[in-house]
């Protein structure tokens, strides 16, 4: 730095001036510090962890996370004083749950490494898949089995032997159904009524003693064929016939020993399952069957039985009476003293056969005497 000479001053040396030196420094800029690294790493582990407890309870069964869930409802006590947990298993960390390490649910892990299953546990969907299939396969036997008893009760009986052709046994889905037909040289009942032949009733008071070998309950069906009264469907029809023979068939399974308890129901279906598809007037429609429900259909029309007394009793508090208006009269009263079963035909030109009542609460109502006098 070249020295100035000032006029006047009187300092004209320039060894005797102070130098002044002045240097700029170029900086670049910096990054602020590094804090933002360290909240940058805390996002990223937290979003690891969160990803990787996503998958952990995708890939767990129910039962495991139930166990995992129980865990971290560890009771205060627990939490406090230590000791067992309240799990259904024990395990080396307090609190509730079971060992999620144990091969199955319900197990233990024992000090040796083995592990103990617990009688206490709950079962799985698919242990009671199994026991019901078990049960199932069980019954399905014991229904074969009285198969083979009713064949061989039958053939053992020399006056039962020569009708074993009229019986007819095979399997449904419903259960075992025995069937007792009808033939036009060996009718089953009276006819045009529900007295029982006598080799009939010895045909079901025989099957009678021995539906008391399985627990099984059972519905009583009676059919007819086709031919019709003179009076038509108005007064005594195939449906009251074929409820009654059917409730005769009940009786006579009851006098040869059968539990009364094991009757499910009693129905008439008329000519509605023709045996004989093609021709339904054939005799072989005529007939009686006799159904073991298995344990399935058995629940099914329990469980239909007790709905519909619901709905009924339900409507009938909702509304006072079963129909709008009807006044509380008993039957008898509404029916009046003409109100009995009127006179069967006495020409009917072939024999029909049994059926059931269903609506065992309604009364026929009274043939006319047009009606009368033209069957006779």
């Amino acid at each position: 730095m070249a020295a100035r000479d000032y006029k006047g001053t009187g300092m004209s040396n320039d060894k005797d001036r102070p130098i002044f030196i002045k240097r700029v420094m170029s900086r670049r800029k910096s990054h602020h510090g590094g804090a933002w690294k360290l909240a940058y790493a805390d996002f990223m582990t937290a979003m690891m962890a969160f990803f990787l407890l996503m998958w952990l309870l995708s890939s767990v069964s129910p039962v495991q996370r139930r166990g995992i869930a129980e865990y971290f409802n560890m009771p205060l006590k627990a939490a406090i004083m230590g000791g067992q947990g309240t799990g259904m298993d024990s395990s080396i960390l307090q609190g509730g749950g079971r060992d999620i390490s144990s091969p199955e649910p319900g197990t233990t892990r024992m000090s040796d490494g083995t592990y103990s299953k617990r009688m206490s546990m709950r079962p799985s969907e698919q242990d009671l898949k199994d026991a019901t299939s078990e049960l199932e396969r069980r019954e399905q036997a014991r229904l074969h089995d009285l198969q083979i008893k009713l064949m061989a009760a039958i053939e053992a009986n020399p006056a039962l032997r020569q009708f074993k052709q009229q019986i007819r046994i095979d399997s449904t889905l419903t259960g075992l159904r025995i069937e007792i037909v009808d033939t036009q040289k060996r009718p089953m009942f009276a006819l045009s009524n529900e007295n029982v032949q006598p080799y009939m009733r010895d045909i079901l008071r025989e099957i009678g003693r021995t539906l008391n070998d399985v627990p099984n309950r059972i519905v009583v069906q009676g059919h007819t064929d086709a031919v019709q009264y003179a009076g038509g469907e108005k007064g005594y029809s195939n449906w009251e016939l074929s409820a009654d023979r059917a409730n005769a068939s009940r009786r006579e399974l009851i006098s040869g020993g059968m539990d009364e308890a094991k009757v499910l129901r009693v129905i008439g279906l008329a000519s509605t399952q023709n045996l004989n598809k093609k021709d339904s007037m054939d005799p072989e429609n005529r007939r009686i069957s006799i159904i073991v429900l298995n344990r399935k259909s058995e629940l099914a029309m329990t469980h239909d039985d007790a709905a519909a007394t619901t709905l009924l009793d339900n409507a009938a508090n909702a509304n006072g009476s079963a129909l709008p208006g009807a006044a509380a009269r008993p039957l008898i009263d509404k029916l009046g003293p003409a109100a009995t079963k009127p006179a069967r035909p006495s020409h009917q030109a072939a024999i029909d056969s049994p059926i059931e009542r269903v609506t065992i609460a309604t009364a026929t109502p009274p043939i006319s005497s047009a009606t009368t006098a033209q069957q006779q």
